[in-house]
C-alpha cells in the first residue's frame, strides 16, 4: 500500500494563509469530518488537543505532526496543509515554534496493523530533508501525493567506522504512532554516525514491532528507554546499564543520549526487574506525577464501582418488583422465598465489592508513581481508607477516612516506595530481598503509623465534629436542618461524613422528628447531575469539556444515581475535589430546599427510583430533584469550560 491510500486529494490543502495552531487544527478536523473519516469533529478535536498538551508535535524543518487517537475515528487517515507563511505559536522540539507544514493523523482506537504502520512511515518520511524539500515545491496536490508515494522505506543505517558496540532501545508514546517510530529512527541514525549499532523495539499502537532478541540484549552495552508509557518487558534487561527519558528527547539530540548511555547511565536494571526499573514518570514534575497517579487509580477503580452498582441494582430492583423495598434487611437472608434470598445476597455482594473501591484506587495510584513496589502498600492504604481494619479489628464504631484518606495514603505509599526503591542499595546476592521484603515491609509499616496517628484521627475528628454539629442543630428550623443534612450527605458521596449524616438523619426520622427528604435528595442529585453534565456539555458550550474517559464514567454515574448509588461520581471528586464537592453541595441544597418548601415529604430511607411512589407530594419532590440536577450539570459544564479556556485544566 502507498501513503495516498490513507488520504485523498480533498484532504491535502496547499498554500493556505492560516495563522494559528488553533485555526489549523480546527480546519483539518473539519475537513476529516466532511470526508467521513471521523464521526464527531468535536470529539476528535478534543483528542488532538489532549495529545498536544502532552508534548511538542512540531519537529525539524518546520514540520508538525499532530495526531488524535479516538473511537470517533472510523478509519486511519491523515489530512495535510502547506502554509504560505509559518505560524509562530506551534511548540517544536527546537524551541523555534515555527511551523509551515502540518500533517494531522487520525487514528482509531482499534485498527489493523498495516494501516498504522503506513501512518508511521509517513512520520519517518518527513524526517528526510529531501522529501520535505520536494513537498514544499510540489505544484499540485497530485504531485504532493506522488512525492509521498515515492518515499522509499528507510534503508538500513550504514555504520561508519564500526566500533563493534551496540545498544538496544525501547520507544513508546501515548498514541503509539509518530513519536514511537521517529525516536527509534533518530537513535538509529545517531548510532550509525558513531559506529554503534542500535537495535530498536517499537512498542506502538499496533503492538510490539521488531522485538529485541536475547542475543541483541546480551551483547549490548546498555538500554535506552525513550518512552512516555511504561516499557513492557523491562526484566529482560536485568544487569544492563540504562537511561530513562521521554520519547521526545531523541528527536532533540539523539547523539547526546547515546553518549550519556555509554558514559553516564542512570543506573543498572537490577536482577529483580523491580528496584531500578526505569520509569519515565520520574521525569515529570511532582504535581504531574500525582495527577497521573490519581488518573491511573480512577481508571482502575471505575470497573469496581460499576460491578458493585450493577449487583446492588439487580438485587434491589428485582426485590422491588416482588414488592420488597428493604431487601438489605437481615430477615431476608433466611426468607422462605429463595428469590428474595438471592436478591438479599446480591445486594450484600455489591456492597462488599464497593468496599474494595478505595483499595484498588490507592493501589494503582501508588503503582503509577512507584511501579510494582508501590502496589501492595497502596492496596493496604486503600483498605484503611475503606475501613476494613475496623471490621477485622472488631471496632464497629470506627470511622473510615474515605476518598480523602485514599488520596493521602495512595500518595504516601507510592512516593515512599519509589524513594526506598531508588535509594536502598544491596549486594547483588541480596537484591531479591529488596522488592520482596525490604521496600514493601518498610512502606507498609510507614502506612500503618501514618494512618494510625494522622489519617484516622484527623478524619475521625472531622466526622465526630459533623455528628455533633447535626445534633446541636437538630432542633433548629426545618430548612436549616435540611441544609445541614443535605450538605453533609453530598459532601463525600458514601464516605464517612455522608454516613454520619445518614445515621443521625435516619434516627431523627425513626423518632418522627424530621423526615428524610433532604437526605435522599442529597444522595441522588450529585451523581445524576454530574452524569448529565457529561452528556450535555457539547450542546451547552459547543465543545466537549469532559474527556472520553470521563464521559464513560459520567454515564455510569448517571445510571447509578437513579439507583441511589452516589459512588459513581467519586472519580470526579478525586480528580477535581474543590470544584466537584462545592457544586454537589450547592445543587443538593437547592434541590432539597425547593422540594421541602413545596411540601414534599419522604419518611423512608429509599432514595432509589423505586422509592419515589412512597414520597408525599411527588411532583414537588421531582421539581426539587430536577432543579438540583440541572444546577449541578450546568455548573459543571460552565466552570470546566471557563477553566479550559483559561488553560487551568486540560483534557488529558
Amino acid at each position: 500500500m502507498q501513503l495516498s491510500s490513507v488520504t485523498k486529494e480533498s484532504l491535502i490543502l496547499l498554500d493556505k494563509n492560516w495563522q494559528t495552531r488553533g485555526e489549523i487544527i480546527t480546519a483539518l478536523c473539519q475537513r476529516l469530518f466532511d470526508e467521513g473519516v471521523v464521526s464527531s469533529k468535536e470529539d476528535f478535536s478534543e483528542a488532538v488537543w489532549a495529545r498536544e498538551a502532552l508534548s511538542e508535535t512540531g519537529f525539524e524543518q518546520g514540520i508538525a505532526i499532530p495526531h488524535g487517537k479516538s473511537s470517533t475515528v472510523k478509519r486511519p487517515a491523515f489530512a495535510a496543509v502547506r502554509l504560505t507563511q509559518p505560524v509562530d505559536d506551534w511548540p517544536t522540539m527546537e524551541g523555534e515554534d515555527s511551523v509551515s507544514m502540518v500533517f494531522l493523523l487520525a487514528v482509531p482506537n482499534d485498527d489493523d496493523e498495516g494501516h498504522l504502520r503506513l501512518l508511521s512511515s509517513l512520520s519517518l518520511a518527513l524526517m528526510d530533508e529531501q522529501n520535505v524539500a520536494a513537498l514544499r515545491t510540489a505544484p499540485t496536490v497530485s504531485a504532493f501525493l506522488a512525492q509521498l508515494d515515492a518515499t522509499e522505506p528507510t534503508a538500513e543505517k550504514k555504520i561508519v567506522n564500526d566500533s563493534g558496540k551496540s545498544i538496544v532501545v525501547i520507544t513508546s508514546c501515548s498514541a503509539g504512532i509518530a513519536h514511537t517510530y521517529m525516536a527509534a529512527e533518530a537513535l538509529e541514525k545517531a548510532g550509525a554516525a558513531k559506529g554503534i549499532r542500535v537495535y530498536s523495539e517499537k512498542q506502538g499502537a499496533s503492538g510490539t514491532e521488531d522485538p529485541l532478541t536475547a542475543e541483541q540484549i546480551e551483547q549490548s552495552q546498555g538500554v535506552i528507554f525513550a518512552a512516555t508509557l511504561p516499557p513492557k518487558g523491562r526484566e529482560r534487561f536485568a544487569g544492563k546499564p540504562f537511561i530513562s527519558t521521554s520519547v521526545s528527547e531523541p528527536l532533540k539530540d539523539a547523539a547526546a543520549l547515546i553518549e550519556r548511555m555509554l558514559h553516564q547511565p542512570d543506573g543498572i536494571v537490577e536482577r529483580s526487574g523491580e528496584s531500578a526499573s526505569p520509569s519515565p514518570q520520574r521525569a515529570l514534575s511532582f504535581g504531574a506525577r500525582l495527577y497521573q497517579g490519581v488518573s491511573s487509580g480512577i481508571s482502575y477503580m471505575i470497573p469496581v464501582i460499576v460491578a458493585a452498582g450493577l449487583m446492588i441494582g439487580i438485587g434491589q430492583l428485582s426485590a422491588s418488583i416482588m414488592g420488597v423495598t428493604a431487601i438489605g434487611d437481615t430477615r431476608y437472608a433466611t426468607d422462605a422465598n429463595s428469590l428474595l434470598q438471592i436478591c438479599h445476597y446480591l445486594t450484600l455482594y455489591g456492597s462488599m465489592i464497593m468496599k474494595f473501591m478505595y483499595s484498588v484506587f490507592a493501589a494503582y495510584m501508588a503503582y503509577s508513581i512507584a511501579d510494582r513496589p508501590g502496589l501492595v502498600p497502596g492496596f493496604i492504604g486503600g483498605a484503611f481508607a475503606g475501613g476494613l481494619h475496623f471490621t477485622l479489628w472488631a471496632q464497629p464504631g470506627g470511622i473510615p477516612s474515605g476518598f480523602l484518606g485514599a488520596l493521602l495514603l495512595g500518595m504516601v505509599a507510592g512516593l515512599l516506595a519509589d524513594f526506598l526503591n531508588r535509594h536502598i542499595h544491596l549486594h547483588k546476592h541480596l537484591q531479591a530481598m529488596k522488592p520482596m521484603l525490604i521496600v514493601p515491609g518498610l512502606t507498609v509499616l510507614a502506612i500503618f503509623f501514618f494512618n494510625f496517628y494522622f489519617v484516622d484521627p484527623v478524619f475521625g475528628g472531622i466526622n465526630h465534629f459533623f455528628q455533633q454539629f447535626i445534633l446541636d442543630h437538630g432542633r433548629s428550623s426545618a430548612l436549616t436542618l435540611a441544609v445541614i443534612i443535605t450538605s453533609l450527605t453530598a459532601f463525600d458521596l458514601g464516605g464517612p461524613v455522608n454516613k454520619s449524616a445518614g445515621a443521625i438523619a435516619i434516627g431523627l426520622a425513626a423518632d418522627h422528628i424530621f423526615p428524610l427528604t433532604a437526605r435522599v435528595l442529597g444522595i441522588v442529585i450529585p451523581p445524576i447531575g454530574i452524569g448529565l453534565a457529561t452528556v450535555i456539555d457539547r450542546f451547552v458550550v459547543r465543545q466537549r469539556v469532559f474527556d472520553e474517559n470521563q464521559r464513560v464514567t459520567g454515564t455510569t454515574s448517571l445510571i447509578l444515581g437513579f439507583l441511589a448509588i452516589g459512588e459513581g461520581a467519586i472519580p470526579f471528586m478525586l480528580k477535581n475535589p474543590v470544584i466537584t464537592i462545592s457544586i454537589n453541595i450547592l445543587g443538593a441544597i437547592i434541590g432539597s430546599l425547593i422540594a421541602i418548601s413545596m411540601g414534599s415529604v419522604q419518611w423512608f430511607p429509599l432514595p432509589a427510583i423505586w422509592g419515589w411512589p412512597l414520597v408525599q407530594n411527588l411532583p414537588a419532590y421531582l421539581a426539587g430533584m430536577t432543579t438540583g440536577v440541572l444546577f449541578v450539570a450546568f455548573a459543571n459544564v460552565f466552570v470546566r469550560f471557563y477553566l479550559l479556556r483559561s488553560g487551568r485544566i486540560t483534557l488529558n
